[in-house]
């Protein structure tokens, strides 16, 4: 089936719906309403011809009602009956476990299994089986494998919600205590050691395949509130990107998002995922989001009016949650990497994302920016994060950075060249620019041996010079933790001599505020044939420099020992390298390797290791 998109669509009927609850009251028809929106819910999918996932919730198994329709619509649609751990705080929840709390991976340890045991048992005795399929918002490492060992027949799971961090939470009036940024996209094999991270080897395989809670739109759910960008159609309405004509309300950028998803396909070995998770909170009578019911309704059945087209025209096949899982093992291996060449489809710019995982690495490149480096995460650090109370993240689950453009300024701040970032500035007598500033466009190319994204030319002008550069980026097979990049002057410079410089900005933490950076190391090192020189310096807020060069090979390695990971940037046969630590106003480092050029290309590499 390559080329054609994997889609799960999962309901989960909620007869204590959180939100509904509160707008509502708590009276005793939101209960009734729940279940009649999950039925008008699962109508939508079966009507087009496509099965869904219903993911039990805790609430739910104690209505016998609700049970006996998820076996019928079993038997009848095959669909999969599966247990969700969302739904939680119902009245018998409340009581048994005396906490207003309700997100599982926020509890201590024991309490974590305290209610898988008591979810699962329960599910158990109304079904009489074990299901193959659970999720939450977030499910960290500790739930998923503490599930996989005791309840083995669960091969699937929603583990995290992408892009959930301090963006979602200032969107939602500082009172959404729950981070999870920093984790893959599209569907993955999670690691034992934290969910986030793409397994590395069958040792390191948690036994599930994992699936984001919602398909968001890779460039505006990464600039701006993700809540808004997904192809849950209420979070379309919500962000109010539709229009209303003589046929009623239209949205072509959902339909635009799925295609978008089904484009991945190309990137990807003719692999494209899609997900819908909509629990019946969203479409409840009294309206959400400035819409009325009816505009709610006509939104959830045109989009399974449009997933049954491209299942008709043999562009889609339905899955279960199961289903999905055994199709993502069968055509992917562990150090698979996962791309995606996004383009803005809201706004109708030129501008392109490239996004980039493995298992030691996730990255995101902005070709608006002349293929600048905007998100880093080091998943090869395989930091072994606990979550919940009683640990040092009781609510941000987030994976680390070390480049964050959007919460640590990037480029473009007032306080120049203090964002964290990674690109190229050019030299040329006294002037100096920055690929950053040049906008440009990218191709995609999957070579036997690696992924490579290649810019279109950019022409810098210095002092009455012209520089056309062309920059490659290329990811080598086998997850090295190593992106070679190439600058190449493509003009004749007239015998001119530039000096092109790649920096790398960083820092690290999860949110705008950085931790403190005292525990940085710093090397630099030139190294003809194995003889080797360095110099070595620790972070001090003094805004100091150590700098060596001249070598076969130079480079400048921050070692960050709170979040376990060297990073390297190395260059061949530059003339300079230097490492500089930043000052507590602008608490970042910089590792730099520049080389005076009269022509020709600068080869350069950024390493990822695991620090000890």
């Amino acid at each position: 089936m390559s080329g054609k998109l994997a889609l799960n669509i999962i309901h989960r009927p909620e007869l204590s719906p959180e939100y509904a609850e509160r707008a509502l009251g708590g009276k005793r028809d939101v209960r009734d309403e729940s279940l009649d929106i999950f039925l008008f819910q699962q109508e939508s999918a079966h009507e087009q011809g496509l099965k869904t996932t219903i993911q039990i919730t805790y609430a739910s198994l104690f209505s016998d009602k609700i049970v006996e329709i998820a076996k019928q619509h079993h038997e009848k649609y095959g669909d999969e009956i599966g247990l969700s751990l969302l739904g939680l705080p119902c009245k018998q929840f409340k009581e048994k476990y005396k906490t207003e709390d309700f997100c599982i991976w926020m509890f201590d340890e024991e309490t974590k299994k305290e209610i898988v045991d008591d979810c699962f048992g329960l599910f158990h005795e109304k079904f009489g089986f074990y299901p193959e399929s659970t999720g939450s918002y977030f499910l960290d490492a500790f739930t998923i494998n503490y599930i996989k060992a005791k309840y083995p027949s669960v091969k699937c799971a929603v583990a995290t919600c992408w892009e959930e961090g301090p963006k979602a939470y200032h969107t939602c009036n500082n009172s959404w205590y729950t981070f999870m940024d920093g984790g893959p996209w599209n569907p993955w094999i999670p690691s034992k050691v934290n969910s986030h991270c793409p397994a590395e080897s069958e040792e390191d395989d948690s036994g599930i395949v994992a699936i984001p809670h919602l398909s968001r739109d890779l460039m505006a759910c990464f600039d701006g509130n993700g809540s808004n960008f997904g192809t849950h159609p209420q979070n379309v309405l919500r962000g109010m990107i539709y229009y209303e004509d003589e046929k009623g309300t239209e949205y072509p950028y959902l339909y635009n998002l799925i295609d978008q998803y089904r484009h991945l396909a190309k990137y990807n070995d003719g692999f494209c995922y899609n997900m819908m998770f909509v629990g019946p909170g969203w479409l409840n009578k009294a309206g959400r989001w400035e819409s009325p019911y009816e505009r709610l309704a006509k939104s959830y059945k045109d989009v399974m009016k449009y997933y049954g087209r491209l299942k008709k025209e043999g562009k889609c096949v339905d899955m279960t949650m199961s289903e999905l899982a055994d199709y993502y093992r069968s055509t992917h291996r562990y150090h698979d990497p996962e791309s995606a060449l996004w383009k803005d489809i809201l706004y109708g710019s030129d501008k392109e994302y490239f996004w980039y995982a493995d298992w030691r690495m996730r990255c995101c490149l902005d070709f608006n920016q002349g293929g600048a480096m905007i998100d880093l995460r080091p998943y090869v650090a395989r930091i072994p994060q606990k979550t919940g109370i009683g640990t040092d993240n009781v609510y941000d689950a987030s994976y680390p950075y070390l480049i964050q453009a959007n919460y640590r300024a990037g480029y473009f701040t007032h306080y120049a060249g203090a964002g964290t970032i990674e690109s190229c500035k050019v030299h040329y007598k006294g002037q100096t620019a920055d690929l950053c500033l040049c906008r440009t466009m990218a191709s995609f190319e999957r070579r036997p041996d690696g992924v490579e994204i290649k810019t279109n030319p950019v022409t810098v002008s210095l002092a009455g010079l012209d520089i056309v550069i062309q920059s490659t980026f290329f990811f080598p097979n086998c997850s090295t933790g190593i992106i070679n990049i190439k600058r190449e002057i493509l003009n004749d410079l007239h015998g001119e001599e530039v000096e092109l410089e790649e920096y790398f900005t960083g820092g690290f933490g999860t949110t705008e505020y950085q931790p403190d950076m005292s525990n940085i190391r710093f090397e630099t090192y030139t190294d003809n044939g194995g003889k080797k020189e360095s110099k070595n310096m620790q972070f001090a807020y003094k805004g100091r420099k150590i700098t060596m060069g001249h070598g076969k090979t130079n480079g400048a390695v921050a070692v960050i020992p709170d979040i376990q990971t060297k990073v390297g940037l190395h260059g061949e046969e530059a003339d300079t390298c230097s490492a500089e630590e930043g000052i507590a106003f602008s608490p970042v480092y910089h590792l730099r390797v520049g080389k005076n050029m009269k022509g020709g290309e600068f080869r350069t590499w950024l390493s990822l290791e695991k620090a000890d």
